[in-house]
């Protein structure tokens, strides 16, 4: 991978239809990002890759689907009503919000420490600042007719309540027996004091998030299971370059109060490495506070060793924003060919928004054109992300292709019509930019 810029990745991402500011027409708003049609495609894609691995090949973890607003009991049980905090600064002139802890350089939310540390410092605009203050980040809305402290509710700043209040749900119904996971790809929302870095810190996010419940005997070896599950994912699954991949493990100050170990791993983006996927021992701490506040029983009763217990959860989470940035960054690439720059995405065949371009060599030719019309609903059927491309000369459709990643194109000409070579077309491979005359009922098998 080249060292690519944040700027390039916002320009490349906005000019090819991956990721739009989100209301840009009034000015955009901030935090919020629209995906265009090729982010789309590629952002399902990697959703269901994520599904198909954490769900469809385990036979012991199910999905679930939940709703983004819930009672607001559920988020005091969780703690984020009292907890889910940032430490907050203003500027007192332009009373511009930042985060304390980034200004003051670090990775702490203690308002004493953070007070000292920006007692002589200037706002980025070189303006005095307020007093530390403690800032919660969930999004308040209101349920029912009257807006009142009686109707309060919040958008879910996490995915991971409705998991744990449907834990005995899906127990029963699918009639689980530990160790069992229960996973969800959803909306997250959070009210962040300064969202930055195009798509890394945003208001509103998606998270793809499995817990793992297990016996408390099991964690150590449990736990080093889905780190394991995490790495060889975003390396195999993915084809991100390990170069670009490390681990952080969170000390005694980072980590959540009830976690018993956190290990995040790191992406290297164009702003440094940062968190791409957490993996975490929750201990039993979520279950048992949803049973103080709601009532519920929610232990575990082991039929084979008569044992009734509270399970102890291990979580494996990641934000699908962070993850497409990171594809798109380890994707990207700049090459010189025919003394000409090159820029290509370099995904998976498996991610890429399109698996396939078909082309006419000349779209004014109407014999190429109707050949390729029926390549392309041939390729159409099977594989559905298949692009038609006649716009330009098929250099531009090349280099075009090339830069959103798509991995071979198919181009239609005169001698796909006639002679030795009728009914064969040439195709293209983007990454060795190598050409070869295919026939076209061996097509499906050569792009497969």
């Amino acid at each position: 991978m080249s060292d690519v810029s944040l700027e390039t990745i916002v320009s490349l991402a906005k000019r090819r239809g991956f990721v739009f500011q989100a209301s840009e027409i009034y000015g955009g708003l901030g935090g919020f990002y629209d995906y265009g049609p090729l982010g789309v495609e590629l952002v399902n894609n990697l959703k269901q890759e994520w599904w198909k691995a954490m769900v469809r090949e385990h036979d012991n973890i199910f999905g679930v689907d939940g709703a983004i607003i819930q009672n607001p009991k559920l988020w005091e049980a969780s703690g984020h009503v009292a907890g889910f905090t940032d430490p907050l600064v203003e500027d007192t002139v332009t009373h511009k919000r930042y985060r304390a802890d980034h200004l003051a350089g670090v990775d702490s939310n203690d308002l004493e420490e953070l007070t000292r540390l920006l007692k002589d410092k200037k706002s980025p605009d070189g303006n005095p600042l307020g007093p530390v203050r403690t800032f919660n980040m969930m999004m308040k809305t209101f349920i029912g007719p009257v807006e009142d402290t009686e109707s309060i509710a919040y958008l879910r700043p996490e995915t991971a309540g409705s998991i744990f209040t449907n834990y005995e749900n899906v127990r029963e119904t699918m009639r689980a027996k530990l160790p069992f996971g229960i996973a969800q790809i959803g909306k997250a929302f959070r009210n962040e004091i300064s969202p930055r870095d195009f798509i890394f810190r945003v208001r509103e996010l998606e998270q793809m998030e499995m817990q793992y419940f297990i016996r408390p005997e099991t964690q150590e070896k449990t736990y080093e299971e889905w780190r394991e599950f995490a790495w060889k994912f975003l390396v195999e699954r993915l084809g991100i370059d390990e170069e670009n991949l490390q681990w952080h493990e969170h000390d005694e100050n980072e980590r959540a109060h009830y976690a018993a170990a956190a290990h995040d791993i790191y992406f290297k983006y164009p702003q440094g490495f940062k968190e791409l996927w957490g993996t975490h021992n929750r201990t039993d701490y979520d279950l048992g506070a949803h049973m103080k506040v709601s009532g519920k029983d929610l232990q575990y009763f082991d039929d084979a060793t008569r044992e009734r217990f509270t399970p102890y959860v291990i979580e494996s989470s990641v934000g699908v924003g962070r993850m497409l940035m990171a594809v798109l960054v380890d994707a990207y690439h700049e090459e010189e060919v025919n003394g000409e720059k090159r820029v290509v995405l370099k995904l998976k065949p498996s991610l890429a928004p399109y698996r396939v371009a078909v082309s006419p060599l000349l779209k004014n030719k109407p014999e190429l054109v109707a050949k390729a019309h029926e390549v392309y609903a041939t390729l159409k059927k099977e594989f559905g992300n298949v692009m038609w491309d006649d716009n330009g000369n098929i250099g531009k459709r090349y280099r075009r292709q090339d830069e959103i990643g798509t991995p071979y194109c198919v181009v239609i000409d005169f001698d796909t019509l006639e002679g030795d070579t009728k009914d064969t077309v040439t195709v293209r491979n983007r990454d060795t930019t190598e050409q070869k005359r295919v026939a076209i009922d061996q097509l499906i098998k050569e792009l497969n």
